[in-house]
C-alpha cells in the first residue's frame, strides 16, 4: 500500500487508532504527507515500525528502549555491540523480576503451608497476620 491514513494504518497493523496517533506523539512514526484536508498519510515503513514496535514490546522492551533500539538501527554509526548491551541489560532485568517473583512466590507457598484454610476463623489466618506483623514491623523500621 502506497499511502494510508491513521485508520488505514491501524487496520493493517491491527492496533487501535489511539495507538497510532500515541506513536506519532512519542516520535516513534512519522506521516510521510498530508492530504489537501490535512489527513495524515503514512507509508509501508510506519507499518514495518509498528511491527517491530509490538514484537520489541512483545520481548519486554518499553518504548523508551524501542525507540533506542531504532535510534541505533536507523544510525550509519549504529553498532551490533549497542543493540546487543540494550539487550543484555533487558535480560539482566527480567532474571531480576523473575528472581523477585520466585521470592513471592516462595513467600505465598509458606504461607499457604501455615493456613488451615477451610471455615477457621480470619481472625485467627496466619495469612493475614503475617502481613498485618510484616506491615506493623516495616513501620517501626522506617520510624
Amino acid at each position: 500500500m502506497d499511502s494510508m491514513t491513521r485508520g488505514e494504518l491501524a487496520k493493517t497493523c491491527d492496533i487501535h487508532p489511539e495507538t497510532v496517533r500515541y506513536y506519532e506523539q512519542q516520535a516513534l512514526i512519522a506521516p510521510v504527507r498530508r492530504t489537501d484536508s490535512g489527513y495524515r498519510l503514512f507509508d509501508d515503513e510506519a507499518a514495518r515500525r509498528i511491527h517491530f514496535i509490538k514484537r520489541a514490546q512483545a520481548a519486554g522492551f518499553t518504548l523508551e528502549e524501542i525507540k533506542e533500539l531504532l535510534a541505533i538501527q536507523h544510525d550509519p554509526h549504529g553498532t551490533a555491540g549497542s543493540v546487543w548491551e540494550i539487550v543484555d541489560a533487558k535480560v539482566e532485568d527480567i532474571d531480576a523480576r523473575i528472581r523477585a517473583l520466585q521470592s513471592m512466590r516462595q513467600t505465598l507457598i509458606s504461607l499457604l503451608d501455615d493456613c488451615p484454610g477451610g471455615m477457621v476463623s480470619a481472625t485467627c489466618c496466619p495469612i493475614l497476620e503475617h502481613f498485618d506483623a510484616t506491615d506493623f514491623e516495616l513501620a517501626a523500621q522506617t520510624s
